[in-house]
């Protein structure tokens, strides 16, 4: 089946899309982006993906490339040209196409959009929840606002390489002190010594996740209590777990950090229960 992808007000082959070379995001990062589950014909938590989208093109003062609503009909009307019931879709908004200048294009010039969607081998997915993944921790060196869900990537593409170059499947960043932040592309927690579940708080420093909010949600639900607090390498080490959480993952086990074993070296019982219960709770949108 040919994929097809939404640019700019056109619905095109996905081979045959593309962006002006003067785009900003092409030329400077200068845009954003979001990643959204789709799990049996249903788009997940797509209320709060949008309401993290406006508020980093708030922050990075780029205009919405149209209405909301407008947004979430070509969301799904990518994602049934695809014929996508379980995989995801990815969105990005650009400051749009001008002569390249690092000051912002005058005033009017429209936004660049783009949706495309895929889909996911559940199999793969099983089998990192049955066998748990790797990770690596690497020295944090990124921009400050990681709260930004932008384009900037670079450092997050070279921390994650370092961890496959090993034999690993996530990289954590981890800040001068010792403390850790989040993964390349998630968010990392653990079960610590005294059974509390831990993960970094969101005011600063990381990305807030949209899996990381709705799992305050799961969590709730099933009785257990989150402690936003930030924690070690060493702490994460001598947990009794660790994992990872993320709209295309929701929650991963991590059985081993820097080749070092977490407790038992399996999968652990509060990342089960927490993934199991997830879908559940969190919002559906149908396509």
């Amino acid at each position: 089946m040919t994929r097809i992808a939404y640019v700019n007000g056109a619905y095109q082959r996905h081979a045959d899309a593309g962006v002006h070379i003067e785009d900003r995001g092409f030329q400077f990062a200068d845009g954003v982006y979001e990643v959204c589950e789709v799990r049996h014909g249903l788009i997940v938590d797509l209320t709060r993906h949008l309401d993290r989208l406006d508020r980093s093109l708030s922050e990075l003062r780029i205009d919405w490339p149209m209405t909301r609503a407008a947004l979430v009909i070509v969301i799904r009307e990518v994602l049934r040209r695809n014929r996508v019931r379980n995989g995801l879709f990815y969105l990005q908004v650009t400051r749009g196409t001008a002569r390249r200048d690092h000051v912002f294009p005058k005033d009017g010039t429209p936004s660049t959009v783009v949706v495309t969607a895929k889909r996911t081998d559940a199999s793969v997915i099983a089998g990192k929840n049955a066998n748990g993944i790797r990770a690596i921790t690497v020295p944090e060196n990124r921009w400050d606002r990681v709260d930004i869900k932008s384009v900037g990537l670079l450092p997050n593409v070279l921390a994650r390489q370092t961890a496959r170059e090993v034999g690993a499947q996530e990289a954590i960043f981890v800040d001068a002190d010792g403390t850790v932040k989040e993964g390349a592309a998630t968010n990392v927690w653990i079960v610590d010594r005294d059974g509390r579940l831990r993960t970094r708080h969101a005011e600063h420093g990381i990305l807030c996740g949209i899996t990381r909010t709705t799992l305050k949600d799961v969590t709730s639900a099933l009785g257990m209590e989150i402690v936003e607090e930030a924690f070690t390498i060493e702490e994460m080490l001598e947990a009794r777990e660790v994992f990872i959480t993320a709209a295309t993952s929701i929650c991963f086990p991590v059985v081993a950090v820097d080749g070092k074993t977490i407790a038992n070296g399996h999968p652990g019982s509060v990342s089960q229960k927490i993934r199991e219960a997830f879908f559940d709770i969190a919002e559906k949108t149908v396509i």
